[in-house]
């Protein structure tokens, strides 16, 4: 997996102070992307186990009470993303359980793959479906078309 960039301290990308990563990789190419940079699977930086480390040394950080991380992109969901975001998530859960995560795809809930739902069982909250330029809507939270759902599942 490539990542395009990652934020230690973001207050932009859902709820409160959290670690952000943007990784590459998007099927959808959706017009008016915002994000078109991440779209190709080999652009960007490599996911190295470094950066793994780096997030999560980041959330453990008591210096800044991060909420928790949100996986964007491209398309964290990418089929070729999928195995190295299952480590993270599970990761994450393990050495993090105070941390929530969100996770942007441009897949909707009901397209989703064997793959990408066993991402979702460690998951807080997914924010689903391509951006769509004619439901454009900047007064939406956590999304940036009216079609976009924010689906919240209760681990644990």
């Amino acid at each position: 997996m490539n990542y395009h960039q990652y934020y230690s301290v973001d207050v932009v990308n859902g709820p409160g102070t959290r670690c952000t990563l943007f990784v590459s990789g998007c099927v959808h190419q959706c017009r008016g992307c915002y994000n078109q940079s991440t779209q190709r699977l080999d652009s960007g930086m490599a996911f190295t186990q470094q950066a793994e480390d780096q997030i999560i040394s980041d959330l453990k950080d008591e210096r800044i009470k991060r909420r928790g991380l949100s996986l964007s992109g491209g398309d964290p969901l990418h089929p070729a993303n999928v195995p190295d975001i299952l480590k993270l998530v599970k990761r994450v859960k393990a050495e993090c359980p105070d941390k929530d995560i969100w996770v942007w795809t441009g897949y909707t809930l009901a397209e989703l793959d064997e793959a990408q739902r066993e991402v979702i069982q460690y998951i807080d909250t997914l924010i689903d479906g391509k951006f769509e330029q004619d439901k454009k809507n900047l007064n939406l939270e956590w999304r940036g078309s009216s079609n976009q759902i924010i689906h919240t599942f209760k681990l644990g």
